[in-house]
């Protein structure tokens, strides 16, 4: 299983439940990353979603003992039980929100971070894998500015 994150410089995510901070080509890159995979997302994740719906293109999954049934989402009630699923797809990826993240990590292999070079407020944070002995950055897939904000999508894989 892999995930994909976009973390500011302090591994921060999220503030409220959303990005305080969104870059156009990180969105861009996680629509063309997870295009055609199953996605793992918690409901407060999808509360976010552009109409609180599917993400188009992708097998939707709801991690979360809180709802028994989501329009469009197959809901899982444990990490366990998402992680079966994701071995019946070609490709599955965590999507978020922190409390999967955090759940999902150990039993991913490969990580997509962009790390967006800013410092807002966040309340949500993501394992600074520079400092997790378990991880490495494999490459830089891709980096560049926008709105006077500096990025790198990165690559981390499993040691």
């Amino acid at each position: 299983m892999e995930l994909i994150v976009a973390v500011y410089d302090d591994w921060g995510i999220g503030k409220d439940g959303t990005q305080p901070i969104a870059l156009s080509a990180d969105r861009k890159f996680f629509r063309e990353t997870t295009r055609g995979a199953m996605v793992i997302a918690g409901r407060k994740t999808i509360e976010d979603f552009p109409g609180k719906k599917p993400l188009p293109g992708r097998v939707n999954v709801a991690l979360t003992r809180s709802a028994d049934e989501i329009p469009g989402f197959t809901v899982c009630a444990s990490p366990e039980a998402a992680a079966r699923l994701a071995e019946s797809a070609e490709r599955a990826m965590v999507i978020g929100g922190g409390s999967i993240y955090r759940q999902m990590l150990p039993l991913c292999d490969k990580a997509y971070v962009t790390k967006v070079h800013a410092a807002p407020e966040s309340d949500t944070f993501f394992p600074d894998l520079d400092r997790d002995p378990q991880w490495e950055l494999d490459r830089i897939l891709q980096s560049g500015e926008e709105n006077g904000i500096s990025y790198e999508m990165c690559l981390y894989v499993r040691k």
